[in-house]
Formats: C-alpha cells, sequence, structure tokens
C-alpha cells in the first residue's frame, strides 16, 4: 500500500514539492554559507518525492546524541531558514494541500502535505528515517 501511495503522491504533487525543495538547497549552497541549510533540503526534498513509509525526526532521537542542529545554534538557524526560504515552501505545501483536500481521494494526500509544511518550519536538526525506527526513536527518548 505503501509503494502505491507514494506512485500516486509523485504524480499529484510529490514532484513538483520535492524539486522546490531541491531549488531552495541549491540556493543554499551557492550562498555556501547555506551549505547546512542546503544539506536539510536535499534530504527533505527526497523525503517529499515518496514520503509514506517514511518519517522526519529529531536527529538527537535517533543517534542518542546532541548535535549542533538540535543545539540552540540549531534553532537560531530554523528561524533564519524560515525566513529566507522556509515561508515559501510551507506556503507551497499548504496549497497544494488545499486543492488535494477539496477533493475527497485526496484528502490522505492533503493531510501528508500539511505535515511536511509543519516540517518546513524547523528542518535543521531533523533527519528523515522508516516509519519503525521513528516510532522506536520515540519510545526510547
Amino acid at each position: 500500500m505503501r509503494t502505491l501511495g507514494n506512485i500516486l503522491w509523485f504524480l499529484i504533487g510529490g514532484l513538483e514539492m520535492g524539486l522546490a525543495w531541491w531549488l531552495a538547497g541549491l540556493v543554499m549552497y551557492v550562498s555556501i554559507v547555506g551549505i547546512p541549510f542546503g544539506r536539510s533540503c536535499f534530504e527533505i526534498g527526497t523525503f517529499t518525492f515518496f514520503p509514506f513509509g517514511r518519517e522526519a525526526v529529531r536527529r538527537d532521537l535517533v543517534t542518542g546524541e546532541g548535535d549542533v542542529g538540535t543545539s540552540p545554534l540549531g534553532t537560531v538557524g530554523n528561524v533564519l531558514w524560515f525566513l529566507l526560504c522556509g515561508w515559501w515552501l510551507a506556503l507551497g505545501h499548504l496549497v497544494t494541500a488545499a486543492a488535494l483536500i477539496v477533493t475527497i481521494i485526496g484528502i490522505p494526500f492533503g493531510i501528508q502535505h500539511v505535515k511536511i509544511a509543519g516540517l518546513t518550519l524547523s528542518p535543521i536538526g531533523k533527519t528523515v528515517v522508516r516509519t519503525e525506527v521513528a516510532q522506536a526513536a520515540r519510545r526510547r527518548g
């Protein structure tokens, strides 16, 4: 079922939004200073192509160790991210979600776009893992 969901997702909005994330990543890499942001963009962009069966979770929950992205410096980075790029990616996901939710069959896909829009608010310090790994990390953490 995940495979079918991912194929449908890719065809009705996943491709466009994944490419938007990758474009943001390229812009960040070009700026040199934004390379850490670009890394997150590429990881989440790839997640946006095929999100079913995977989740974005805090990196310290998965690894058990803190890092720069999960520290207060990561919070500052997330604020800068949202001001520079995050708001327009969130807007893209929310507009796509609204268009999908209007159709009955598109409701699960719209809900997934809303979840990714939430991720757009603070992608620094997050990693994408299989759903089972995310659940195990939450139980441990």
